[in-house]
């Protein structure tokens, strides 16, 4: 890509998903991520239904008065995305490529972050760790972000999730929430999945394009998968080759399904064109109920 369509592209994604994150998903994404836990504040004179348990007994014995001690949410989180750089990113037949989408709901949970005043980070990968980007905050680290998810060209074209999964668990040592955004074409990272969240916090967001469900009845045609580079005549209109491709698919969606149930990671879907805002909207309600 072009430098200065790339800087055209990045500005349009941040002025969408940064109004997105000030107006539509601020609050939500500060009552799903509450922090790590509570730090103590001060001490101030008993209340009336304060309970006995915050009561400070060094401190009521020395005024011999009762006090209680008062604490606060502890606000600062870090969030890494880890984001599949795989060949499949280059599908798209509804308005936009999976990358893009991509592109666009990292940025969306980048900046929700930073107005929450929490770092991101971000590990790309395909069959291995592509790159590294330590958390921070600031804009500056969140154009920088998107920039590299719009233009990162992969050593490698393969997914591997297991294997980024190995590297986060190893790599971030403190407890995070992690967005795992992926179209999850894989198999065998159950184990990877479970190990990486009983450490830390995974939310899986699938990436899908509608035209992967199911082959369209057109004929011959030539298939050429991007991360094999390999190339295969397939007829369409064979019933049967429709049918088992279907019904791989299927397959897939539903051990996808039992692997992220078993290991305690919530998923959201989301659609190339189609809407991302309703899905991390209700992600975010669901988790801040809990």
């Amino acid at each position: 890509m072009e430098a200065t369509d790339l800087i055209k592209k990045v500005r349009k994604i941040e002025i969408k998903t940064r109004g997105l994150s000030n107006h539509i998903f601020a609050g939500e994404y500060h009552s799903a991520f509450k922090g790590k836990g509570m730090t103590f504040s001060e001490v101030r004179e008993y209340q009336y239904g304060d309970s006995i348990k915050q009561i400070d007994w060094n401190v009521t014995a020395r005024f011999n008065h009762p006090y209680v001690k008062v604490f606060e949410e502890e606000r600062e989180l870090t969030v890494i995305l880890l984001v599949d750089v795989s060949g499949s990113k280059y599908f798209g037949t509804n308005q936009q490529l999976k990358k893009d989408l991509i592109a666009e709901i990292s940025a969306v949970l980048s900046f929700s972050a930073i107005q929450n005043n929490d770092k991101i980070g971000v590990i790309l990968f395909s069959d291995k760790v592509e790159k590294f980007i330590p958390p921070k905050k600031g804009k500056k680290h969140i154009l920088r972000i998107i920039t590299e998810l719009l233009n990162f060209n992969p050593e490698s074209k393969g997914t591997n999730i297991s294997e980024a999964l190995r590297y986060f668990t190893n790599a971030v040592k403190k407890k995070t929430t992690a967005f795992l955004i992926s179209d999850f074409i894989d198999k065998n990272y159950e184990q990877a999945l479970r190990i990486a969240n009983n450490k830390h916090d995974i939310i899986a967001v699938r990436i899908y394009d509608k035209r992967e469900q199911e082959l369209p009845n057109i004929g011959l045609v030539n298939m050429f998968d991007p991360e094999t580079n390999k190339q295969l005549l397939v007829d369409t209109s064979n019933a049967n080759v429709r049918y088992t491709y279907k019904k791989w698919m299927k397959n897939l969606e539903n051990e996808l399904n039992l692997t992220v149930k078993k290991a305690g990671v919530d998923i959201i879907n989301v659609s190339t064109g189609g809407d991302y805002i309703k899905p991390l909207l209700n992600l975010f309600k669901r988790r801040g109920a809990k």
